[in-house]
């Protein structure tokens, strides 16, 4: 079983307790309760000999006077924890009386410090707090909404529509025909790094998984895909897709790539690539294991995925 960054979330998500309105602001105020701060989206880590989250107590929550509901993420030895955006505090570190080396960090940059179990949490506050943040109006009629379920719907004031939690699928693909694998570079942030990358995409509605790879790969190689198979998932919070990991076949192997998405796509045999996962290859960099894409590479070329 492969548990990749992300994953691993210890809590139980508390679907009986959060239909319970009286339960939640009982919780909310029960001193044992533990709160995750969030600020502009970067979460609250204590460092000492190694880093941990930030949970504070419901007084300390009380010390910001932030009017923003908090975010029921679920129970943890019957102890209830939140999330809570205190993004309108100007001050907040202050406002708790923290000083170092307590401290507010970027969610990738938090990722690389955690244990696994504390990124899984990490993950859930700062999808579902971003998710808030993006959804304080209706999108039927656009009237405001207000949170409920302790942060598992809105529901509008006016035309009475709830709205969900949205989790977008992403198929994420490393393509090989024997001896090489086909690895992209998309325009923004992946070229910038000067990194290769497995091919990946939004899943369309009425789109199947093994639909959306050969579609996706068609478009940004043009590559005709026969076989695909199911590697592993990894959430990721960036804002809230579900990366959904395969391998694939190609029948074909002349690269036709969609220039304005990508800025090169190749293939590169194996050798190449075990040089670039060991960071002995100036020629190529791969993603780092905090990515899905890291592992569909390595797992294929460590020679565990045959077709």
């Amino acid at each position: 079983m492969t548990t990749h960054v992300f994953s691993g979330n210890p809590l139980d998500r508390g679907d009986v307790q959060r239909r319970d309105e009286d339960w939640l602001r009982q919780a909310a105020r029960d001193p044992r309760s533990r709160f995750l701060p969030l600020w502009q989206l970067d979460i609250l880590l204590r460092n000492g000999d190694s880093a941990e989250l930030g949970w504070v107590k419901p007084a300390d929550i009380e010390k910001l006077g932030v009017d923003v509901p908090p975010v029921f993420l679920g129970l943890m030895d019957g102890t209830a924890h939140f999330a809570v955006d205190v993004s309108e505090v100007t001050e907040p570190l202050r406002a708790l009386s923290l000083e170092e080396p307590w401290g507010f960090v970027e969610a990738r940059a938090a990722a690389a410090q955690l244990k696994p179990e504390d990124v899984g949490m990490l993950a859930q506050s700062k999808a579902q707090v971003d998710w808030h943040r993006r959804h304080r109006f209706c999108g039927v009629c656009g009237g405001p909404t207000e949170q409920g379920r302790g942060g598992q719907v809105r529901k509008c004031n006016a035309c009475n529509a709830e709205h969900f939690p949205r989790t977008d699928p992403v198929a994420i693909m490393v393509v090989t025909d024997g001896e090489r694998a086909l690895l992209g570079q998309s325009r923004g942030r992946l070229a910038r790094s000067g990194r290769y990358s497995a091919l990946a995409g939004f899943i369309d509605q009425a789109e199947c998984i093994e639909e959306a790879v050969r579609r996706e790969v068609k478009e940004e190689a043009g590559i005709t895909v026969g076989e695909v198979r199911y590697h592993s998932s990894q959430p990721w919070p960036f804002p809230s897709s579900l990366m959904i990991g395969c391998h694939g076949k190609a029948l074909t192997t002349d690269i036709a790539k969609d220039d304005e998405e990508m800025t090169d796509v190749r293939w590169f045999t194996r050798d190449e690539v075990l040089a670039a996962l060991a960071g002995e290859n100036p020629n190529l960099r791969v993603p780092d294991p905090v990515a899905i894409a890291h592992h569909l590479i390595r797992a294929w070329a460590e020679g565990r995925v045959v077709f």
